[in-house]
Parts: structure tokens; sequence; C-alpha cells
């Protein structure tokens, strides 16, 4: 987990509007999140505790979570979801379950990069974030 750790800045994104329209986000709010350019801060705490926080001009996301234990989760888009964070093969593995519905977002550092795979159904989406030090 340690390679997560830190503050990230998007600096690319791909196929991200069809991405959103694959979960089923409305074209207001994939207006929106198409112009956010988020800051991503993880981090853990005493406990064992990790944090991931999204911040944009639009609105601040935070979750809590331990690895492999399922979580309640309000998505950026306000769904509510059924969370799993897993550690697979060096990746940071996202599940996301609601109404019947379920995508996994892929995070692994490359480079020094953090590269981000949204995947719902047959779309996929790649965000790439660097270091904001």
């Amino acid at each position: 987990m340690e390679q997560f750790m830190g503050t990230w800045k998007l600096t690319a994104s791909e196929n991200f509007d069809e991405y959103m329209k694959a979960v089923g986000i409305g074209f207001a709010s994939r207006q929106i999140a198409n112009l956010a350019k988020p800051s991503l801060l993880l981090s853990v705490d005493d406990q064992g505790l990790i944090s991931m926080k999204s911040t944009t001009t639009f609105k601040t996301v935070e979750i809590k979570f331990r690895l492999d234990e399922e979580f309640d989760e309000i998505t950026a888009d306000d769904r509510k979801a059924k969370t799993v964070m897993r550690l697979v093969d060096g990746k940071l593995v996202q599940t996301q379950n609601w109404e019947g519905k379920s995508t996994t977002i892929e995070r692994e550092v490359q480079g020094g990069k953090l590269i981000v795979k949204c995947i719902m159904d047959d779309v996929v989406s790649m965000r790439t974030y660097e270091r904001d030090e």
C-alpha cells in the first residue's frame, strides 16, 4: 500500500465520459466531472484505516476503509454502493456494487504515476495521476 500513499493530481483522462455513461451518470453531472481535475490524497491512520480523499473545485469525496472489508460508499455521483477494496498483484482494486450493477476501479503505480483504470461492462477509461509534491 505504501506506493499509493501521498497526494496525486489528475494529468490525463481517456474515455471517462463513456465510462460515466455506462455507469448511468446523467449529462449535467458528466459535464462537471469532465471539467474537474481531481486531487487524490491517500493516507493511513494509526489503526490501519485507509483514507482516499478526492478533491475538486466542485466537490470533495472521502472514503475510509480496510482492505478486504465491505463498506457502504456514497460515490461522487451519489450512488449508494457496497464497496470492497483489495490489494491484488500490486494493484488497489475497488469493486462497487449497486442496484444489481457492478464496476471495478483498478489503481496501480507505474513509473511514478498512478494509473486508474475504470471498468464498466466493456467500457474502459484510463486516468493518469502524477505526484503532487
